[in-house]
């Protein structure tokens, strides 16, 4: 079973594609979680867009659930590849049986906080006595599978990072057919309306945990996952949460962006162009999933060449990876300005929603093939195991390019709320252009043209 999971034999494109296809298609599935729902939602009779726009104010609260997942996923499977790429084996499966007892130990502590600070938290996302009762609703049935979350997504990673890519698909597959069919069910049958959309949800995720674990703690993975949680390891804990950070922070600063931009949208233009942006940023993530599928099919091959020492294999992988992403996003661009009213009218078909939408999506999705450096420079540093630079590039995008423009574009004359839309396209340009020339100076010309044994670096 290891021979067969070898990244480092083989056509390295073959390899990526072997992975990247099986988990885009998860990737997809995986957003339909919300996008359902989402769907439905927006043509529940007689909610108009107010429930769309109310369980729009939750997405901060369900990314910072996600970040948590991919601070001890993401962050623990490109060591655990680089530890399968040296053949130690004994590491690989330690660092993913600490991750999985964080997973679980963080998973309860957010479900208690998120009761705790609701009603405020909603408020201060935005909400208003409108949709308040909306987000409320969907929130309170969508914190209880806040465990399932983070074990089915946490550890999916490590199915994955072994070479099982169908069988990570299958993880996300099974939580989204089953979403697909309770959610009319809930939401239009039994008339429970938004708190239909998250029981599904929830009963969604729990489903897809399951799986998970029946998988990880059965006989075909080459690391085996023990069921109950030990005392972590805070040394391999470390480790993990020093990669991890830069999933976690890309995660979280997406929070912080939906925080300032709803905030923003709700004192320039009200609930409809709250609307119109939790429509932009759903199509935003069904164009993104091809090429977040394509970098998470990349990282565990680059990884493992990395700790196996194959400075050109891993080469390969980079040039194959971005190239493709590049192309991808260069026709997804052109697709958002000649259809802008097919993708909003997935969602809600009110004229002023769509009126409003279509001079966003023009603004918001202009030069989206800039996004693609940014991923492609983000995967490689996390592949490496680069932390500081995976970090700095997580943070700068976001943080230090597109909340500042959100408060301030708007201010400029002529501009208005339609700067809260602008900031997005200069992240992309100005972030993806830095992190992909800062990794092929620092990575590709430094580490990789080095003649040194690339198999003993460590996470810096």
């Amino acid at each position: 079973m290891e021979q067969k999971n070898n990244f480092a034999e083989g056509s390295v494109a073959k390899n990526i594609i072997n992975m990247a296809v099986p988990m885009t298609v998860a990737q997809i599935l995986n957003l339909l979680y919300n996008l359902v729902d989402r769907i439905y939602i927006g043509h529940i009779p007689g909610a108009d867009s107010l429930a769309l726009t109310g369980v729009g104010l939750t997405f901060p609260v369900v990314s910072m659930i996600v970040a948590f997942t991919g601070l001890f996923g993401m962050g623990g499977a490109p060591l655990c590849s680089m530890a399968r790429g040296k053949n130690d084996l004994k590491q690989a499966q330690a660092i993913m049986q600490n991750a999985y007892t964080m997973l679980v130990v963080t998973g309860i502590l957010i479900t208690a906080a998120g009761y705790i600070v609701e009603r405020p938290l909603l408020y201060a996302l935005g909400a208003s006595d409108a949709t308040y009762g909306y987000a409320s609703a969907y929130l309170k049935i969508y914190l209880l599978g806040s465990l399932f979350v983070m074990i089915g997504l946490g550890l999916n990673p490590y199915i994955n990072s072994q070479g099982f890519g169908r069988t990570g698909m299958v993880t996300v597959v099974l939580g989204a057919v089953i979403n697909l069919v309770l959610d009319p069910l809930f939401i239009f049958v039994f008339h429970m309306g938004v708190r239909g959309a998250a029981l599904a949800t929830v009963i969604a995720q729990f489903c897809s945990a399951v799986w998970v674990l029946l998988f990880l703690t059965g006989k075909k993975p080459v690391l085996r996952l023990k069921w109950k949680t030990e005392m972590p390891d805070f040394n391999i804990v470390g480790q993990i949460m020093t990669l991890g950070i830069s999933s976690f922070i890309m995660n979280f600063t997406n929070s912080v962006v939906q925080v300032a931009c709803n905030r923003q949208l709700q004192m320039y233009g009200g609930d409809l162009y709250v609307g119109v942006m939790t429509v932009l940023n759903s199509i935003r993530e069904v164009l993104t999933m091809v090429v977040i599928g394509m970098a998470n099919g990349a990282q565990p091959v680059i990884s493992f060449n990395y700790g196996a020492g194959k400075k050109d294999r891993v080469k390969q992988g980079i040039r194959f990876m971005t190239i493709v992403c590049i192309v991808y996003t260069c026709i997804a661009w052109a697709v958002t300005l000649a259809f802008p009213e097919s993708f909003i009218r997935m969602f809600n078909s009110e004229p002023e929603l769509l009126k409003a939408g279509v001079p966003a999506m023009h603004i918001y999705f202009f030069g989206f093939c800039f996004m693609a450096l940014q991923f492609s420079g983000q995967t490689t540093f996390q592949a490496l195991g680069q932390a500081k630079y995976a970090i700095t590039f997580s943070l700068f995008r976001k943080i230090v390019i597109v909340v500042p423009l959100t408060y301030l574009l708007p201010l400029l004359p002529g501009v208005g709320l339609y700067g809260v839309f602008l900031a997005e396209p200069i992240s992309n340009l100005v972030g993806g252009c830095a992190s992909f020339f800062t990794m092929l100076a620092v990575i590709w010309r430094k580490k990789l043209g080095e003649n040194n044994d690339v198999s003993k670096k460590t996470v810096s």
